[in-house]
């Protein structure tokens, strides 16, 4: 497990990727860095060589973001990274004539002090436990959900739709990427998950509310991995816990419920 504080707020996090039960490579990567303020999933897409490569220079270049002064400084270097991405998978796969294509979703979580955001694009999620209460922060970019949000699509039939599994957006999918991001407080005791679809397809809200009331962040890695398991395991399942905790000097401090501001 990883600790770092950080203005009245101490970060713990832990993480787990799995081949699961069907596929033969796991084409999933996991960045876990409380010590930067940086965790993200990527899940790719395109074979051995395609889809892994993707999801790791998404996470290598999250990886390398140093420490900025403000939240809007780190979203936006986070995004110019993930952008970068994006133009270099673009480009390899016009030097292989089309042979080399390969892309990959992302989910990042950036905290800096009391400020968080959210930054993604595909069906990769982030979610956030707090008081309780399980809050999906991301909405995937796919077809189902699209047509859920127009309402064509009741959400009861979206999870078995034969079109669950089309995303459309994804990091080296289109000349540019859009992203979309989420910022909000960050509240001590603020539990987030982020996770592949390896996950929330096997692993109900309910399962995953309950066992991020855990709070402990290697058990409540362990268990969602297990619990995943216990399922098909189709796909791919990597997933990062991670906990924001008061510092001693602000831990008798009161902080009220914040609202969750615009996405865009």
């Amino acid at each position: 497990m990883n600790e770092y504080p950080a203005e009245a707020l101490r970060w713990s996090s832990a993480h787990r990727s799995h081949i699961g039960k069907v596929r033969k490579v796991n084409e999933d990567s996991v960045l876990d860095r409380p010590d930067i303020g940086v965790w993200a999933v990527a899940d790719g897409m395109g074979g051995h060589g395609g889809g892994d490569r993707a999801s790791r220079l998404v996470v290598d270049a999250l990886a390398a973001l140093s420490v900025p002064s403000q939240l809007e400084e780190f979203v936006v270097a986070a995004s110019s990274r993930i952008e970068g991405v994006n133009t270099e998978l673009q480009d390899l796969a016009s030097r292989s004539g089309g042979s080399a294509i390969s892309g990959t979703t992302v989910a990042a979580l950036l905290a800096h002090g009391r400020k968080g955001a959210a930054i993604w694009a595909g069906d990769s999620r982030v979610y956030l436990y707090r008081i309780n209460t399980l809050h999906p922060l991301s909405r995937d970019h796919s077809q189902v959900e699209e047509w859920v949000a127009n309402g064509l699509l009741e959400r009861d039939h979206a999870e078995n739709h034969p079109a669950a599994n089309v995303i459309t957006r994804a990091v080296g999918a289109a000349d540019t990427v859009e992203l979309e991001t989420i910022k909000f407080d960050v509240l001590p005791g603020d539990t987030y998950l982020l996770c592949s679809d390896g996950l929330h397809n096997e692993v109900t809200n309910t399962t995953l509310a309950e066992i991020l009331d855990e709070h402990d962040c290697e058990r409540c890695a362990d268990h969602l991995l297990s619990a995943a398991l216990d399922g098909d395991a189709r796909d791919n399942i990597s997933l990062i816990v991670a906990r924001a905790e008061a510092s001693q000097m602000d831990a008798t401090k009161t902080v009220i419920n914040p609202v969750f501001s615009q996405r865009r």
